[in-house]
């Protein structure tokens, strides 16, 4: 929970609220404010599993689920390679209509241009 995207704050909240909803089923629960030091710090607490609340880049993008797939811990969430694809809309949709899945059209902006449209 927690981490340093732009969405920390609704991170810190999923996560709060999903650690006491464990403790209702009476599972031990260990929050971590995800930060430089997450290895160390799952490395020291040797969790049974992790359930992924970060929300944004490094929690949903693929990196922290590297991390958890290094060290060898179950989590929650998708892995690795959908995490990344998942983030990145224009891939997504490549890889669906590879898939043969039906996909609206869509067009790629650069940020730059939608500024300057709106100036």
């Amino acid at each position: 929970m927690g981490g340093p995207s732009a969405e920390r704050e609704v991170s810190l909240s999923s996560g709060t609220a999903c650690a006491a909803a464990l403790r209702e089923e009476n599972f031990e629960v260990i929050e971590v404010d995800a930060g430089p030091d997450l290895v160390a710090r799952l490395q020291d607490i040797k969790p049974d599993a992790v359930l992924n609340c970060l929300h944004g880049r490094w929690g949903e993008d693929g990196c922290v689920q590297g991390i958890l797939e290094w060290l060898g811990l179950p989590y929650s969430h998708s892995g690795v390679l959908a995490s990344a694809l998942a983030m990145d809309k224009a891939r997504s949709k490549e890889v669906f209509r590879a898939a043969g899945l039906p996909v609206v059209k869509a067009s790629v902006i650069a940020k730059a241009t939608m500024c300057a449209r709106a100036m």
